[in-house]
């Protein structure tokens, strides 16, 4: 297990922040954010969707569970879980499927599915205090 510590104070600063995440993230491609609505776990991946080659917009999967990017390196898959009812959803859509597919898996609101989740990952805790946004990773490979 290996932690570290980002702190962006500005938009533009995201998409370095995201930088930094991949190359902490090594070869670990499921992605657990977590945090309060209006953390701006959307705007980090819309930011780290940038930094692996993604030219279509990126925006939050909430009411269709998943939204898929097609990316140099394949697709990358985004999921927002805040609205399901219970795992059973989630398992009826294949998450796990996806999880295992070697692609990115970039996770909103992973706490509905703790069960699925696989014991290899990165979270992803984002933290807003005044201006500036705290995004504690861990790496769990």
């Amino acid at each position: 297990m290996n932690d570290h510590e980002l702190n962006c104070g500005s938009l533009e600063e995201l998409r370095g922040c995201a930088r930094q995440l991949l190359d902490f993230a090594g070869g670990e491609r499921v992605f657990l954010f977590y945090g309060e609505m209006g953390a701006g776990k959307t705007t980090f991946i819309q930011a780290i969707c940038a930094e692996l080659g993604v030219t279509a917009p990126v925006s939050s999967p909430t009411f269709a569970l998943v939204n898929e990017y097609e990316s140099p390196g394949g697709p990358i898959f985004h999921f927002d879980c805040y609205r399901l009812k219970n795992e059973q959803e989630a398992y009826d859509i294949g998450l796990e499927e996806y999880f295992d597919s070697g692609h990115y898996c970039l996770v909103e609101w992973p706490g509905k599915v703790e069960s699925l989740l696989p014991e290899k990952h990165i979270t992803i805790k984002m933290e807003v205090h005044k201006n500036l946004r705290k995004i504690k990773l861990r790496n769990f490979t």
